[in-house]
């Protein structure tokens, strides 16, 4: 898979997770002739650029996507009103996001995690959708249990 793929997949992994839980969407637009880079913007007309940092570790590409995601997130919820919260951490929600990390190992996985307790919610690109559309509440996520994580690393 060449950069330009893996900025893609990356960015369509991450983008199905806002689809799953985020009620602000961005309007997506390439970023003139700069490869490997989109602009996100939000319903007031803010925008900010998602880029690739690729370093040959897909794992790494998809956290450093979702890390910038997640920024734009923040800001367009903040924005329009609403918690400045994405993803919602299912154990304490609208107090704090998710965090996007690689865990360490055999396979590392991109992966999100809730920064308070260290436990993997789910790996990135495979939030549950919620009704709301607004995040998931503890409650939806009862009988799965927490993953712990093995050790922080980005």
């Amino acid at each position: 898979m060449d950069d330009d793929e893996e900025f893609t997949y990356a960015l369509e992994t991450v983008l199905r997770d806002l689809r799953a839980q985020c009620p602000v969407q961005p309007d997506i637009r390439e970023d003139g002739d700069e490869p490997n880079r989109v602009m996100l913007y939000a319903p007031d007309g803010s925008g900010q650029g998602v880029y690739a940092e690729p370093d040959g570790r897909p794992a790494m590409l998809l956290a450093h996507v979702a890390d910038q995601v997640q920024e734009w997130a923040v800001e367009a919820l903040w924005g329009q009103g609403e918690p400045a919260v994405w993803p919602v951490c299912p154990t304490h929600p609208d107090t704090h996001p998710l965090a996007a990390i690689v865990e360490e190992g055999d396979e590392a996985d991109a992966v999100w995690v809730c920064p308070r307790t260290g436990n993997t919610e789910a790996r990135i690109g495979e939030l549950p959708v919620s009704e709301s559309g607004e995040g998931v509440s503890g409650r939806a996520r009862r009988g799965r249990g927490p993953r712990k994580r093995s050790r922080r690393g980005r």
